[in-house]
């Protein structure tokens, strides 16, 4: 990795079995407050649905999402599966696993399943959600609590899967039950900040309360001096990108970006248009809106993001850069320390129904003066996702270890990231041709 240098051994020499989960629990957190998650996770994805018709349930075959109808029916197959039948049991229904098992359902398969009608999916999913939630009345086990928990932040990684799939085909924005709130700063934040040499911890440490195995455990890497721009690329930036004819310049693209470019005929972001009345403007789920030049570019993907940055003679952050940036030297669990999440700090939760300019939530600084490392816009990284030294499975052992090497790390969340998910540690990963997730970058200096 650029600027860093990794010790080859992990500075925990303790080392878990997959059996062996660390589940330290976050402080003062009851079994009554953790089924108040449960339920939470559940109207999140009901109300992300609610106003949808059988049809749009469905959708459209496409590689980049799934059938809503099949996905909500896949939440709570797997709650069940992780939470009431890890020794054994049948299932409610005799056919889930069939219908919803995605490490043995292919993903094209999905829309021509015998799904159950909307009506017996939403009963299947109330008849999993009454077992958990009287299963957390009884005294439980803290193995019994982690897989709780691992079913809440499945469920909330889907429903943010929701919301770009309601982006990706077209329907209106979600009308949810949450507090709006818009910051009260706005504006561009330009500039660049140095990050000193030094040493640092990358990756998670085991007395962090939930941590998947992606991020276990934290090694030490010496950093160099490198300069981070303040707040991500902004959609005025990424104009001049594209007015300078950026996508159609050979110079400003990897081999496999350009190869990707010509396979799309990519000459603009994927949710732009040049209206001639109207000039630019994006699609924002089911309408059209004139750019917001302080906001942060939104849906472009990896080789998209690397070729901006040879355009602008710039480069993406290292996922060790990012970190770094973020945590400072101290490790503190969010840019701004060890407190949850604000919404003076970061956008999170659904809170302004979309981005909000890069210059707001100032109160959320890391230690460095990086701006939203937390929030707003799931920011790309140059770093392929590999696993950290030392490396061992947790048990759902098709979170990490099937995608590593042909994906590429993201960080920070985005304004539909559930806060109790995101920490500094943190890692997500995509292919390098997805822009429908909610993703955009900041840059480093040459």
């Amino acid at each position: 990795m650029k600027g860093f240098t990794a010790f080859p051994i992990n500075i925990y020499s303790e080392r878990r079995n997959r059996t062996d989960m660390k589940t330290t629990e976050l402080p003062n957190m009851s079994s009554p407050e953790l089924a108040e998650w449960v339920r939470d996770a559940r109207r999140q994805t009901l109300a992300l649905i609610a106003d949808l018709s059988d049809e749009q349930l469905l959708g459209q075959p496409l590689a980049i999402t799934n059938p809503l109808l099949w996905e909500i029916g896949h939440i709570a197959w797997f709650q069940e599966k992780w939470v009431l039948r890890r020794q054994g049991q049948p299932s409610i229904r005799s056919n889930a696993d069939a219908l919803y098992d995605s490490a043995a359902v292919p993903h094209d398969v999905r829309w021509g399943l015998p799904l159950l009608a909307r009506q017996k999916t939403l009963a299947y999913m109330q008849a999993v959600l009454d077992r958990v939630l009287e299963r957390l009345e009884k005294p439980v086990q803290e193995e019994d609590r982690y897989f709780v928990k691992l079913s809440v932040f499945h469920e909330d990684m889907h429903t943010e899967a929701f919301t770009y799939t309601r982006q990706t085909l077209g329907y209106p924005l979600p009308r949810l039950d949450v507090r709006l709130v818009q910051p009260s700063e706005s504006g561009p934040l330009p500039g660049d900040v140095e990050l000193p040499g030094g040493s640092f911890l990358l990756g998670a440490k085991p007395d962090e309360p939930f941590v998947f195995d992606n991020e276990k455990w934290a090694h030490a890497i010496e950093t160099q001096t490198f300069r981070m721009a303040r707040a991500p690329v902004t959609q005025a930036e990424f104009l001049a990108f594209v007015e300078a004819q950026g996508y159609g310049n050979l110079q400003n693209w990897t081999p496999e970006g350009w190869q990707w470019r010509e396979s799309v005929q990519a000459g603009r972001p994927i949710y732009w248009r040049k209206d001639p009345t109207h000039g630019w403007q994006r699609r924002a789920f089911d309408r059209w809106v004139s750019l917001e030049p302080h906001q942060p570019m939104i849906h472009v993907n990896w080789h998209e993001a690397t070729a901006y940055c040879r355009w602008a003679g710039r480069r993406l952050p290292t996922e060790a850069e990012w970190e770094y940036a973020a945590s400072g030297p101290r490790k503190h669990r969010f840019p701004w320390g060890d407190e949850s999440p604000t919404a003076e700090k970061a956008n999170l939760d659904w809170q302004a129904s979309g981005c909000v300019d890069v210059g707001a939530c100032r109160e959320g600084d890391s230690p460095f003066g990086c701006r939203q490392m937390i929030g707003n816009v799931w920011e790309w990284t140059s770093t392929d996702f590999l696993p950290y030294p030392g490396f061992i499975i947790d048990p759902y052992k098709e979170y990490s270890h099937p995608w590593f090497g042909n994906h590429k790390v993201l960080r920070g969340g985005c304004w539909t990231t559930r806060s109790r998910l995101l920490r500094n540690t943190w890692r997500n990963f995509y292919k390098p041709d997805r822009r429908d997730i909610w993703a955009g970058f900041r840059t480093c200096a040459l």
